[in-house]
């Protein structure tokens, strides 16, 4: 990947999906798409839609996020505001920003995404040591019409994308997580972003705080994108001194959690 041509673009941020059917967006949508898909979105039929809810039931089975109606998938509204402050010093040219119904396993697959160096994601992770497979991304489960979509974004399909983007960063929890098989070494998301093309990932440790991570990203991408235009390493680095100077995030559990894989500069 050395000598590789920058891409033209800066950074597309895909954040705040929509994960339950009686979420308020539903009264306010309509919004075009900002990317034209690449493939056709895939409605569920009861087959499939019986094999996403046994998939995504797996997936989550060691996280707190089933109730007696089966998997209850929070909103995560700081990463709407995640995405508006890592965007503010970029022009709008150099700038995409996938929310909401967009945020969807076709605005991933197209080929639209692999002109940015920088993709960001900011949405629910599963990691699952014991069944990597059923590891990935959950991305908007519903179109603007309520029609449920399987847009959890496997970890085998996150090898078989064209992503040569110069930094991934995962905005989730435990997303730098996986499982060590014999003869093929860890397998999980920065594994796989990294076969995609990737030339570095950002990944988190252990779960997340929704606002305080919202806070580390924004001044990670300052330092980055902003005047002193730090290597990734140098910024995550800069980034979290700054949450440990803010007695509000001193914390470690708020801003330690996220690492840096693949090439530091």
């Amino acid at each position: 990947m050395n000598g590789r041509p920058l891409a033209p673009k800066t950074l597309a941020v895909l954040a705040d999906p929509v994960f339950d059917v009686k979420d308020e967006r539903f009264q306010t949508s309509g919004a075009k798409k900002k990317l034209a898909p690449k493939f056709e979105t895939v409605a569920l039929t009861k087959n499939t839609e019986t094999v996403l809810a046994k998939n995504l039931k797996r997936a989550v089975r060691d996280f707190d996020f089933e109730d007696e109606e089966g998997i209850n998938l929070p909103r995560l509204p700081f990463t709407r505001r995640e995405a508006d402050s890592i965007f503010a010093s970029l022009p709008n040219n150099q700038r995409s920003k996938i929310l909401d119904f967009d945020a969807t396993r076709n605005a991933v697959f197209n080929s639209e995404l692999s002109n940015y160096r920088f993709v960001h994601f900011a949405t629910h992770s599963f990691l699952n040591n014991k069944n990597p497979e059923l590891s990935g991304i959950v991305l908007s489960l519903f179109d603007e019409n309520g029609k449920e979509q399987d847009d959890f974004l496997r970890v085998g399909e996150v090898f078989n994308l064209k992503l040569p983007a110069e930094l991934v960063v995962l905005s989730g929890c435990r997303t730098g997580l996986g499982k060590e098989i014999k003869g093929e070494g860890l397998v999980g998301l920065t594994r796989g972003f990294m076969y995609a093309g990737a030339k570095r990932v950002v990944v988190s440790l252990w779960d997340v705080n929704d606002e305080g991570t919202s806070e580390l990203m924004a001044t990670f991408y300052r330092e980055m994108l902003g005047g002193k235009k730090l290597s990734p390493a140098s910024a995550l680095r800069q980034a979290q001194i700054s949450m440990l100077k803010d007695r509000r995030w001193q914390n470690p559990y708020f801003w330690a959690t996220f690492t840096l894989q693949g090439e530091p500069h």
